[in-house]
């Protein structure tokens, strides 16, 4: 009687722990961070200085990436596509890339065709604010300077869903 017992509270403790680890909260970090002001920083965009808080006002899909990052490098186009999209009606994408190698970083942009808005973070003191280590990661920003969602992983940007979810965002859109 005591074996099986035992052997009952074995399987239920490995049970819990499967289903923790795989339960999508878990694996997406923090149950939620919607709604939360998104982390201000400084950067370079156009040869200006400015601050992610300077686009208030706007959607701003937040990507960071990096050259080496083969998932990164499919989304890329994508994320071209939805930045064109978007920037019509108050949006835009900006990518930050955590490439060290500028000479690097310079000729992606130029073989990729990147149209959207980027920046080069050696420093990789952006994405830690964010809490991110993985790439590519996404936030969603809404005008208000709050995050509406946050991604994990490479995303079909020109999937109808994700298209939809980020145009219902847009000042335009209300």
């Amino acid at each position: 009687m005591k074996k099986k017992l035992l052997g009952g509270l074995a399987f239920a403790g490995v049970t819990a722990v499967v289903l923790i680890f795989a339960s999508p909260s878990y694996r997406q970090g923090e149950p939620s961070i919607a709604g939360k002001k998104a982390p201000d920083f400084a950067l370079e965009l156009n040869g200006r200085p400015t601050r992610l808080a300077g686009l208030r006002g706007r959607v701003v899909v937040l990507n960071f990436w990096a050259t080496w990052c083969p998932p990164c490098v499919v989304e890329m186009a994508s994320l071209n596509r939805l930045h064109q999209q978007i920037a019509v009606q108050g949006g835009m994408v900006l990518g930050i890339s955590v490439d060290e190698d500028a000479a690097g970083y310079e000729k992606f942009l130029v073989d990729h065709q990147i149209r959207f808005p980027t920046y080069r973070d050696t420093s990789k003191k952006i994405p830690a604010s964010y809490g991110t280590s993985m790439y590519p990661e996404t936030y969603i920003i809404g005008p208000d300077g709050r995050i509406a969602r946050k991604i994990i992983g490479p995303q079909d940007w020109d999937s109808t869903d994700l298209v939809s979810y980020v145009k219902t965002l847009l000042p335009t859109a209300k």
